[in-house]
């Protein structure tokens, strides 16, 4: 079973916070330079060391970019739009080596990393593609610009993968981002802060977002992508264990520290096994039925679902005289009892429902999203008294996902078995 990560990002996210913040959790240099110089990507150098900010002892992760890969990403001056900087002037840009995403994924798939960070960095550059292409609107396969293909993007998003991976990180905890205000310089000109991608990105995934009065950029777009790809929670246990924690520097200097916390924590242990399920009360509403049609029994399921039924079944049974009939069950909630009752009556011919209270045990579950190759899908994310994590495929999203990408159900459930077999 692998190991879970709260990533505090009081002061935003960014890739080169993410790596720093990982590294300083202990995960291997070694590792990460071996593969990072298996990417075949040229013009830039990485450097890891130790930096203070606010008095406070940080890891620093630095891809140091040569002259014609250079963006600028942590210029001050020039993200905000005060004068030129290195030879800058009114309408003059450095030619930058673009990629699309489809040169990225062989960049990634070239390299020398595990399947698994393969995976991750897949991921995280295709919800970035995605996001950059609606805000620019074009298809994902004509993103062509710096924000994705820069060679310190790809640098940053490989490393997150690597460390990840070399951590044996699982489950990762992002209750929220921290935001800032203002403008900010890109490539296309000065947008607000948050970027359109960012904005995007947090559209699609709903991590939750808190702005604050800091005038700058604290949410990059790759931050935002890493966040979106590897969150799997936004919720914290109400008790539980600090193993180790990590804290990463970024570039910029604002008003508050450009700090990334990260934790590696463990669940405090419950008494028992039985007090970490959850139990609760639900009503059966239970009735025979011999004369209906077929499609007034498929209509009143329906409806039953509508109004807020928990599950609607039907039972095959042999009533008196030997007539074949079906057992209507339903499954709701108490203040659903009444409503659920006037449609069976109103929808089918019974002349009578039978009621139960019933107790019932549940294991704590939320909703959840994994991506895969074709794209995302919608899952149920459920805990095992043991601590163990299952996650169930929503049919639905399953299939508009078969629909859409071009493949069909059993390869996207097989991806998603894929998926879930390299988690564990």
């Amino acid at each position: 079973m692998g190991k879970t990560l709260y990533l505090e990002c009081q002061s935003g996210i960014s890739g080169d916070m993410t790596v720093a913040a990982l590294l300083d959790l202990g995960a291997d240099r070694e590792v990460l330079e071996k593969a990072l110089k298996s990417l075949s990507v040229q013009g830039f150098e990485t450097q890891i060391n130790r930096v203070k900010k606010a008095g406070l002892d940080a890891c620093d992760f630095l891809v140091k970019l040569d002259h014609d890969h250079e963006n600028h990403d942590h210029d001050m001056e020039y993200l905000h739009g005060h004068g030129h900087t290195h030879g800058h002037s009114h309408g003059v840009e450095h030619q930058h080596e673009h990629r699309g995403l489809m040169e990225i994924m062989e960049v990634i798939d070239r390299s020398q990393i595990s399947d698994r960070a393969k995976t991750t960095a897949s991921r995280i550059f295709r919800i970035l593609a995605k996001a950059e292409s609606r805000a620019h609107g074009v298809s994902i396969n004509e993103v062509h610009f710096h924000e994705v293909g820069a060679v310190d993007s790809i640098v940053d998003v490989v490393a997150v993968a690597v460390c990840l991976d070399n951590l044996d990180i699982t489950e990762v905890i992002i209750p929220f981002l921290c935001e800032g205000k203002g403008t900010v310089r890109c490539q296309h000109g000065v947008l607000p802060v948050p970027v359109p991608a960012v904005v995007n990105i947090l559209e699609d995934s709903h991590i939750p977002v808190k702005f604050t009065d800091v005038e700058g950029e604290l949410v990059t777009p790759t931050g935002a992508a890493i966040a979106a790809a590897i969150g799997t929670s936004s919720r914290l246990p109400e008790k539980l264990c600090i193993i180790k924690t990590g804290l990463g520097a970024g570039k910029r200097n604002y008003e508050r520290p450009s700090l990334l916390r990260a934790m590696l924590i463990e669940e405090e242990i419950p008494a028992s096994k039985e007090a970490f399920r959850e139990k609760d009360m639900v009503y059966k509403l239970e009735t025979n039925i011999d004369d209906c049609t077929g499609e007034a029994l498929g209509y009143v399921m329906e409806r039953l679902i509508d109004a807020g039924a928990r599950d609607v079944h039907f039972v095959p049974v042999y009533m008196k005289k030997h007539r074949p009939a079906y057992e209507l069950v339903v499954i709701c909630d108490e203040e659903r009892v009444k409503e659920l009752e006037r449609i069976i009556f109103q929808e089918t011919t019974t002349i009578g429902i039978r009621r139960v209270k019933m107790e019932r045990t549940t294991l704590p579950r939320e909703a959840a999203t994994v991506i895969l190759r074709e794209g995302e899908i919608n899952v149920k994310k459920c805990i095992l008294p043991d601590g163990k994590v299952r996650y169930y495929p929503e049919y639905a999203s399953v299939v508009k996902l078969a629909q859409e990408s071009g493949a069909s159900f059993q390869e996207v459930m097989n991806e998603f078995k894929e998926n879930m077999f390299r988690k564990e």
